[in-house]
């Protein structure tokens, strides 16, 4: 018989607790926590689905909501456009078949069996950078991959493509709505998502991932993500209040889409990593000697060659559930997947959250994980993983674990390089940048044709991923990041720390001398419901 599946749990640190495991960008530490400290751990992973072409087969055929089964909707001579999510999901790239492979190909076997012959895929990169082959491959597999490709039928949303973008109309909060043509004016869209955090599908899959930096703008604003309460909880954030009301009047134009959400479990890491994911007061003696080894190797290895090895990892993943059908319909299960999955009850607030931040984020597969990015994956993505209230209590203080280095990857994110060293020297404040940069960086010629022909991120990302923080920067009193470049950690507004003990030193400054402290253990990712 199988041992159950432990939920979430949160451990109150004793004389008797080991030290914990830190994330430090490309490498990780053990460090022993005060008394009386919390730590979160996420919930083990869901059991896998046994057969994964059969539960999509199925989910295809019995849609939810106001949708036909997918092949009620499929014809001869009909314009089918499927877009998928870009190299951002999931977090580590999975073991293959990736799950929009599994979906992709039932979704084309089922449109061959209906004579269908204009079938056109493309990548939902908003204002992400282009993947590449490589990349392509891996998500599709060879037969998608080299079926399409070839011909030009495997594409990537250009934003920046005036020929195809078309207009939708606004809403009744005059938001823009306009977004790739070729999907829009399809007779039927279907749209194949991986939802690796509650943030991810429902509406945002189609009004953000196919959307042009015109309709963009309307929500991807200071004013909107500083009142987004929380990014993974939809009824508090103003971002997918916006998509929502983005993707109806999607709907009302005509455009047809049929959505396919997927949810993975929680099973981050291969085997010669799985002690990075348990308790450690469990890990055996292979474990430990496992973590010496590796953590001591990455300590002495240059982090170019750390970042090849770490970004290497394919994570076992294994799909837990699929729906198919009406967008709305289809991401309220979704939603209730993800959090069985990843959350955990967590009692009250705290006044410091610390947290280890790992080499990866959605916006540096195969690449440096820059000061900005660094700024995001804390104060927009790890604060963020909350449903009701923070984990950490208005005015308190995040300390933040990363080397912080002021490198880039000149071509993935040269629009970084010059927010860093022309915009941060002048404010960190979201709505000053907004008015003052914003506009200059989203439409500058080069960086416009980077974009669109190269593998950058948009002139203008490295304002949205500031924009990310803001709700973090308005809510807490302090940023501390332990180990960081000291200058790179000041140009950003936070203040650098040598040590925890450092940092717990100055944030006492805030929060008082005797301060509640909960540190969050992710990955894996677990999502706090905070009472």
């Amino acid at each position: 018989m199988s041992r159950r599946r432990r939920p979430g749990f949160v451990l109150e640190v004793d004389k008797s607790t080991p030290p914990t495991l830190f994330w430090r960008g490309e490498s990780y530490t053990l460090e022993t926590l005060p008394e009386g400290s919390r730590v979160v751990y996420a919930p083990e992973p869901i059991p896998a689905i046994e057969d994964p072409y059969r539960a999509i087969r199925h989910a295809l055929l019995h849609p939810v909501g106001d949708r036909d089964p997918l092949p009620a909707l499929l014809r001869p001579g009909m314009k089918l456009t499927i877009c998928f999510d870009d190299v951002s999901l999931p977090l580590p790239p999975m073991e293959a078949p990736d799950a929009r492979q599994m979906v992709i190909e039932t979704v084309l076997d089922m449109a061959a069996e209906a004579g269908v012959d204009d079938v056109v895929l493309i990548a939902a990169l908003a204002l992400h950078r282009r993947m590449t082959e490589e990349e392509l491959r891996h998500a599709l597999g060879d037969r998608v991959y080299d079926a399409f490709a070839p011909h030009g039928l495997l594409t990537q949303h250009d934003a920046e493509d005036p020929d195809n973008l078309i207009h939708l109309g606004q809403t009744a909060q005059g938001e823009d709505v306009e977004i790739n043509k070729r999907a829009a004016t399809s007779d039927l869209l279907v749209y194949v998502n991986i939802t690796l955090v509650a943030m991810d599908g429902g509406h945002k899959s189609v009004a953000t991932g196919l959307a042009s930096y015109r309709s963009l703008r309307h929500h991807h604003n200071p004013q909107t993500m500083r009142h987004s309460k929380s990014f993974m909880d939809q009824p508090a954030s103003e971002l997918h209040t916006s998509n929502w009301r983005m993707g109806r009047q999607i709907a009302e134009a005509g455009v047809k889409v049929f959505q396919i959400e997927t949810t993975l479990n929680n099973d981050t890491f291969p085997s010669n990593f799985q002690f990075l994911q348990k308790r450690e007061w469990e890990w055996s003696l292979r474990d430990r000697a496992t973590y010496t080894a590796t953590s001591g190797a990455l300590a002495k290895t240059p982090p170019r060659l750390a970042r090849q090895i770490l970004h290497s990892i394919r994570a076992p993943h294994a799909l837990t559930s699929v729906q198919a059908g009406e967008v709305e319909a289809v991401h309220a299960l979704t939603t209730a997947n993800v959090w069985a999955q990843q959350g955990v009850a967590v009692e009250g607030q705290t006044d410091i959250l610390s947290m280890g931040l790992p080499y990866l984020c959605p916006y540096n597969v195969n690449s440096i994980m820059n000061p900005i990015l660094v700024a995001c994956l804390g104060l927009g993505y790890f604060f963020n993983m909350y449903r009701g209230v923070p984990l950490v209590r208005e005015g308190g203080v995040v300390i933040m674990h990363h080397p912080t280095r002021p490198e880039f990857h000149p071509g993935h994110h040269p629009s970084y390089i010059d927010f860093y060293e022309q915009v941060l020297t002048q404010t960190t404040d979201p709505m000053r940048m907004h008015k003052e940069f914003e506009e200059s960086f989203a439409t500058d010629p080069w960086y416009v044709h980077l974009y669109r022909t190269g593998h950058a991120y948009h002139g203008v990302h490295p304002f949205y991923m500031w924009y990310w923080c803001a709700h973090g920067l308005a809510h807490l009193g302090r940023v501390i990041v332990v180990g960081g470049d000291a200058k790179a950690v000041r140009r950003l507004g936070f203040s650098p720390a040598s040590s925890l003990d450092d940092a717990l030193e100055i944030a006492s400054d805030v929060v008082g001398p005797s301060p509640t402290l909960t540190h969050m253990h992710n990955p894996p990712i677990f999502m706090s419901d905070v009472h």
